[in-house]
C-alpha cells in the first residue's frame, strides 16, 4: 500500500525540479538570430501553417535580455562570431542554443577562412539540427526534443555539477582536426 492510495483524489505528488522543468519547457522565448537561408525556414515555422505558438513560442524576441533560446540559423562568419557571443552573454540564465542547419553545425559547404566551422566554437550548443536548409517540421521536432531536455534538467547545485561534468568531457574530446583519417 503506497502513499498515493492514502491521499484524496485530486492530489498530485511531484518534485520542485519536475514542476520547474515543466514550466520552463512550456515557455521558450527564442531570440531572433537568422544569418542566412535557414532563417527563412525559421520564420516559416512561426507562421500560421506550422504555428510555433502551440508550444509557447509566440514571439521571437528582439532583445537578448528577453530570450532564453538562441536559434543560430545559418552560417556564422568570423566577423559575426563576437557579436553572436555578446548576444549569448546578454541572455538571461537558464539559456539554450540550437544550431540550425549544416552551416551553423559544422560550417557546411563553406570550408574557408571566413566562416566559423561550427557555432560550438563560439557558444555551447544544446541541440544540432542538420539539413540545408532544414524544413520547419525538423525545427519543430528539434525544439520538442529540446523541451524534453529542459524538462528533465537539474536545478541548483545539481545543475552546476551536470555542467561541470559536460565541460570536463568536452575538454577531453579530440579536436576535429585530429580525427581526420581515423576509422572507428
Amino acid at each position: 500500500m503506497g502513499l498515493e492510495e492514502k491521499l484524496p483524489s485530486g492530489v498530485l505528488l511531484t518534485t520542485v525540479e519536475g514542476v520547474a522543468g515543466y514550466m520552463r519547457k512550456a515557455s521558450f522565448w527564442p531570440a531572433t538570430f537568422g544569418l542566412a537561408c535557414c532563417a527563412i525556414e525559421m520564420m516559416t515555422s512561426g507562421g500560421p501553417k506550422y504555428d510555433l505558438a502551440r508550444f509557447g513560442m509566440e514571439v521571437f524576441r528582439a532583445s537578448p535580455r528577453q530570450a532564453d533560446l538562441m536559434i543560430v540559423a545559418g552560417r556564422v562568419s568570423q566577423k559575426m562570431a563576437p557579436v553572436l557571443r555578446q548576444i549569448y552573454d546578454q541572455m538571461a540564465e537558464p539559456k539554450w542554443v540550437l544550431a540550425m542547419g549544416v552551416c551553423a553545425s559544422s560550417g557546411g559547404m563553406f570550408n574557408n577562412y571566413a566562416i566559423v566551422q561550427g557555432v560550438d566554437h563560439v557558444v555551447p550548443v544544446d541541440m544540432y539540427l542538420p539539413g540545408c536548409p532544414p524544413r520547419p517540421e525538423m525545427l519543430i521536432d528539434a525544439i520538442l526534443k529540446l523541451h524534453d531536455q529542459v524538462q528533465h534538467a537539474k536545478l541548483g547545485p545539481n545543475r552546476r555539477k551536470e555542467i561541470e561534468a559536460q565541460e570536463a568531457s568536452a575538454l577531453k574530446a579530440l579536436p576535429t582536426s585530429d580525427l581526420k583519417g581515423l576509422l572507428r
